[in-house]
């Protein structure tokens, strides 16, 4: 296929929208079906793998005349387009949702600073569980996440996933892990905390 589409791909380079259009319906199939394959069983739940491509299309087709693609791999880049699409509908489906859980389970003492650091580190927590990966190896910081998640007991790992992917309430949890309701609070405030150490203060970006 890719020698059949390659005069559609020199014209979209060109910035021809129209080639553009055709080719995302010749690849239509590939492109749901990476979109399939990296959605997640919780965002699965809240949209459908066809509004993703949509939302997708409609990107790339805006995106075109301000991208210099130059030699880019097409196909890429609207894979890297339906990854951005996803983590937008995931925050936009669950932000409040993580902000609650910010909430209900404390890293430390409180206060404004301790919360908006809570809730950042939980706004990665789910994006590095839900997202490719490929999305947020581009970021450092989400790269020390994933080794820091590495480091924790699988039970833990599972924990919060649990609370902050799939949105359970520690009763649930505890259900499923076998374990007291107490006990998964604890060890959600602990994981939280850990993975707080491991990566360290966030460094202000460079001016």
């Amino acid at each position: 296929m890719a020698d059949e589409l390659e005069p559609l791909v020199v014209k979209i380079r060109g910035g021809d929208v129209a080639a553009l259009a055709e080719y995302l319906t010749a690849r239509r199939p590939q492109l749901t079906g990476f979109i399939i394959k990296h959605l997640g069983p919780a965002l699965r739940s809240k949209v459908e793998p066809d509004d993703i491509f949509q939302e997708t299309s409609i990107e790339a087709v805006r995106a075109l005349p301000q991208s210099p693609l130059g030699d880019r791999d097409i196909f890429g880049w609207l894979c890297q387009i339906a990854e951005r699409k996803m983590i937008d509908a995931h925050r936009r489906y669950f932000d409040a949702q993580k902000r609650s859980a910010a909430r209900e389970v404390p890293l430390g003492a409180g206060g404004a600073a301790d919360d908006s650091q809570r809730v950042a580190l939980i706004d990665m927590l789910v994006a590095s569980m839900t997202s490719p990966s490929a999305a947020f190896s581009r970021d450092v910081r989400n790269v020390q996440l994933l080794e820091a998640l590495a480091k924790l007991p699988e039970e833990q790992r599972e924990a919060l996933r649990l609370r902050y992917v799939e949105g359970l309430p520690s009763k649930q949890i505890a259900e499923r892990l076998r374990k007291s309701d107490g006990a998964i609070r604890v060890m959600l405030t602990r994981s939280l905390a850990k993975l707080q150490q491991l990566l360290g203060p966030r460094q202000p970006p460079r001016s």
